[in-house]
């Protein structure tokens, strides 16, 4: 049987466990087949991004056109952005973007900055599901995001026409707002350093899931237990100086 296309657009980490990289083992490791949109290429690895260079508009306008005038796309997942004009290269073709998933990347798990609020706004009306994490949160709300109640109310204030899960507390609670009702998800925490490109993953996860005919909570609930199963499934790796990658294709049911 043919799987489902799944689109990701995002910047390629050349230590490979986040971005286009997280995002397409996340998508074959749950089913389906990755197509890609590079916007930047980064000089990567576990401790920090040491060098950017941006995929100019009109060549990720290049690629999303090849993409889409070939493949049935079934879902799509935007990372890193990396540029205003980009935002809106890919907002002008947001009609043919279904189940869109934003995750609005603008720190890395290292702490270097990727990308600006402004990269990101253009996006935010034509999201289907929007995952920040809590400091991404703060960035686009313009104010400290950090218990849980915070991460609440930051939801409930992000979510448009879409849903909004905001992620990230010590205690592995997640918050989402779907439909106007906000619900907390509560998981267990991995103790593990090893969480690089955890987010990605997540969206990517929520992507997948919703193209598999998943409802949003439902698609929600079942990317925070692949996430799970992927940082506990890494827990003791040793790859890198810094905080490594997860195990995408530790068996998953």
């Amino acid at each position: 049987m043919t799987p489902p296309v799944l689109l990701t657009i995002a910047g390629s980490d050349s230590g490979g466990g986040a971005g286009i990289q997280a995002d397409l083992k996340t998508f074959a490791a749950l089913g389906v087949y990755g197509a890609s949109v590079i916007t930047a290429v980064t000089a990567q690895n576990t401790r920090g991004v040491t060098a950017v260079h941006h995929v100019p508009p009109d060549v990720v306008a290049a690629q999303l056109d090849a993409v889409l005038d070939d493949l049935p796309v079934a879902g799509v997942k935007v990372g890193m952005v990396g540029s205003p004009a980009v935002a809106e290269v890919i907002a002008a073709r947001a009609h043919r973007l279904p189940g869109l998933v934003v995750d609005p990347v603008l720190v890395a798990t290292s702490g270097s900055r990727l990308s600006g609020v402004a990269s990101v706004r253009p996006l935010l009306a034509y999201a289907m599901v929007l995952t920040p994490n809590r400091d991404e949160a703060g960035a686009l709300l313009g104010r400290r995001v950090t218990t849980a109640e915070e991460m609440a109310r930051a939801a409930a204030d992000l979510a448009g026409p879409g849903s909004v899960v905001v992620t990230g507390s010590e205690a592995a609670t997640d918050v989402l707002c779907h439909d106007g009702a906000v619900t907390f998800l509560r998981g267990e925490p991995v103790a593990t350093r090893n969480n690089h490109g955890s987010g990605c993953t997540f969206a990517a996860a929520v992507a997948t899931r919703l193209a598999h005919g998943d409802a949003v909570p439902d698609a929600v609930r079942r990317a925070k237990e692949y996430v799970t199963h992927a940082l506990d499934g890494a827990r003791d790796w040793q790859l890198g100086g810094g905080p490594g990658p997860l195990h995408h294709f530790r068996r998953y049911a």
